[in-house]
């Protein structure tokens, strides 16, 4: 096979499909429910979801800087590697593509999980239609990033419609909370309740996770310093309007105790609008907007790899690229590893994976600052508005979350602080093989 190369062919309508694409997926469907068992208040249960949107926001300016000035494959591996060195950037690089891997397995097995209760001849078979569903995409992919791209550009609109179909209805239609309430979970008070916003803040990061996904392209971008930008803050932008609205609009159909704990809560407020039939419809809306997710996932944890591999972090043949584009060895290695996440179940790897989502993020915060006082001459085609106040904030927001992370999910932080240890003698083993070889 001749060798190809990464193109640079990628525009702002790619770079808001990736985001939306990447954003919004199982995850908005059965958040809702555990942030409204956590803070069952209106009031908080919004204003937990406004503040993740803000700190979404406030990081998208840092990280846009970023990607315009260092146009590389891998996204935030590639910004930590060179303001802060080849282990901070392997930590970065490994935890973010194998997170990328296991959320590819989480939306395939929601997809397989729908699939069969729209179809009950499917039930039993959610392994097997989420396998295909990740085979199916890497197939796609590997015919080059042509495909990639429109796929994607297709499948993040009609997701988009998708969802403002929804809000639109609930709003339109819904309302007035005739049903009788059943009595919900207390409201926690003191630190209990500074734990279960903790917790309600693991699973908003987590959802709002893929921001940042214009700059795992940084290299096929046509123009990184006007359209990563651009493309970054318009994308972040819409995900806030998305999430806000969508559970604005659950809270104006249904109280807060209906919501609190269901895996499903849009599910039952459309069908609290158009009967049992709606859920139904609904699902069918949900497995075709989860399909860009597979694809956007697929992408970004393919350009990770690729980036690990090329500066010998991971076995030189991932960094072969075939002719459309595609680097096909890390496209497939990473639907193996996702296909492996498959025999697993989430709800304590999601927690586990948000902790080092964040690291991930206060990392490329600060390397921000570290770029700014050692290269202050370097190009940087866009710079962040409000620094240093906005990276500083975005960076502070960062560690006060993971410190209270360590300080109120005692039962995942330390198997993330295990890993996180772990990462050095294994970063050591793998750059003295890459020596010897």
């Amino acid at each position: 096979m001749t060798s190809g190369k990464l193109l640079r062919v990628l525009g702002v309508g790619f770079g808001l499909a990736i985001i939306l694409g990447s954003v919004i997926g199982a995850g908005i469907v059965r958040t809702p429910g555990e942030i409204a068992q956590g803070l069952p208040d209106a009031r908080l249960f919004l204003g937990a979801w406004v503040l993740g949107g803000l700190y979404a926001l406030l990081g998208s300016a840092s990280i846009a800087e970023l990607g315009a000035m260092i146009p590389r494959a891998g996204g935030q591996y590639a910004f930590a590697h060179r303001a802060l060195g080849p282990y901070a950037g392997f930590i970065v690089g490994w935890s973010d593509w194998l997170s990328t891997c296991g959320t590819t397995a989480a939306v395939s097995i929601v997809i397989g999980e729908y699939s069969a209760e729209l179809v009950p001849a499917l039930a039993g078979r959610e392994a097997a239609i989420a396998l295909f569903v990740t085979v199916s995409f890497a197939l796609l992919q590997w015919r080059g990033l042509r495909w990639g791209e429109r796929t994607q550009e297709v499948t993040s609109l009609l997701k988009a419609l998708a969802f403002l179909a929804l809000i639109a209805a609930c709003f339109a239609l819904g309302g007035g909370h005739a049903q009788t309430p059943t009595p919900g979970p207390p409201m926690p008070q003191g630190l209990a309740l500074f734990t279960a916003l903790m917790l309600a803040l693991q699973s908003i990061i987590y959802t709002y996770d893929g921001w940042a996904g214009l700059v795992y392209f940084s290299e096929e971008v046509r123009d990184p310093g006007r359209d990563i930008p651009r493309a970054t803050f318009l994308g972040v932008l819409a995900v806030i309007a998305i999430y806000v609205a969508l559970n604005g609009a659950l809270v104006h159909v249904l109280p807060i105790e209906q919501i609190a704990g269901n895996k499903f809560a849009p599910g039952l407020a459309v069908s609290s609008i158009f009967g049992p039939r709606g859920e139904q419809v609904l699902r069918a809306l949900l497995i075709l907007s989860m399909l860009s997710a597979i694809n956007a996932y697929h992408l970004m944890a393919t350009r990770t790899l690729f980036a690990l591999s090329r500066d010998g972090l991971f076995a030189r043949a991932a960094e072969r690229v075939n002719p459309g584009g595609t680097p096909s060895v890390a496209l497939f290695a990473s639907a193996a590893v996702a296909a492996a996440f498959l025999l697993r179940t989430f709800n304590q790897v999601i927690a586990i994976l948000a902790f080092f989502f964040v690291i991930n993020y206060a990392l490329s915060f600060a390397s921000v600052f570290v770029l700014r006082r050692r290269e202050p001459d370097a190009p940087r085609p866009y710079r962040a508005w409000g620094y240093p106040w906005t990276t500083g904030l975005s960076l502070l927001g960062s560690v006060a979350f993971l410190a209270g992370a360590v300080v109120s999910d005692r039962e995942n932080t330390p198997y993330a602080l295990g890993l996180l240890a772990l990462s050095y003698p294994v970063y050591r083993l793998i750059r003295r093989r890459g020596r010897r070889a």
